[in-house]
């Protein structure tokens, strides 16, 4: 009965900020994105996966700052997506949970991916794959195959441009989420974009409650193909990014 009870407080809460950004879930959705969380904190226990230990604390900085890329991402047209450096698995859960899109989440960390792939197996999410594998290696396998690609706090914009133009599809979006963001990085995301066949749709800004942190989400959309050929070879991107 204590187990429910905390449910039920964790939900309304959840709900409510939830409500306060103007971001729509289903009762069953939020009881899969609480479930989530208590995973991550458990298995955190023996894995090092964040730094966020306590369930309030992950309401705000895993769940709600992961679906501020909702909105965006539902923007983008019919098909699959990917989350790129998922980590455990945020964004990559929360957005699948909500979106209902054929979703893979990928990380380069093994361990991340195992842990990442026994949440997918407990919440019982059929459309959701995890993966241990590099964006450069995926794009050679699936070229053009996702209509939407987000990426949380992983990289400068330039080269996740980069990664993430030969994964999508034309007409397809780019989502990222940063905490903060200088202007040489979106000018040079922008030159980047241009190279990628990118375009900047959106850019939003966020504070998340408490002050627990600001947040932008960037949004861009494939409008044509690149005019030079990716996937470059492995490290490329990140070691002589375009836009620079």
């Amino acid at each position: 009965m204590a187990g429910d009870r905390l449910l039920n407080d964790d939900e309304n809460y959840l709900r409510g900020l939830l409500e306060d950004y103007g971001i729509d879930t289903t009762y069953e959705q939020r009881v899969l994105l609480l479930r989530h969380l208590d995973l991550v904190i458990e298995k955190n226990k023996t894995l090092n996966l964040t730094r966020i230990q306590d369930v309030e604390s992950g309401i705000v900085l895993h769940i709600l700052d992961s679906l501020l890329l909702a909105p965006a991402c539902a923007a983008a047209p019919k098909g699959s997506y990917l989350d790129v450096g998922t980590g455990a698995g945020f964004p990559g859960i929360p957005i699948a949970i909500v979106s209902g899109r054929d979703s893979l989440l990928i990380d380069s960390v093994g361990k991340k991916v195992a842990a990442v792939s026994e949440f997918v197996d407990e919440l019982g999410l059929s459309a959701v794959e995890a993966k241990a594998i590099r964006a450069e290696e995926l794009a050679r396998e699936r070229h053009g195959a996702f209509s939407v690609v987000t990426a949380r706090a992983v990289g400068q914009i330039n080269t996740l441009v980069e990664y993430a133009t030969p994964l999508l599809k034309v007409g397809g979006r780019l989502v990222v989420a940063k905490a903060n963001l200088s202007d040489d990085e979106i000018a040079a995301g922008t030159r980047a974009a241009k190279i990628c066949g990118l375009k900047s749709v959106s850019r939003e800004t966020f504070e998340l409650p408490y002050g627990m942190g600001h947040r932008e989400v960037i949004s861009y959309r494939k409008v044509r193909n690149p005019s030079i050929k990716l996937p470059r070879n492995t490290g490329m991107a990140q070691h002589h990014p375009l836009g620079v």
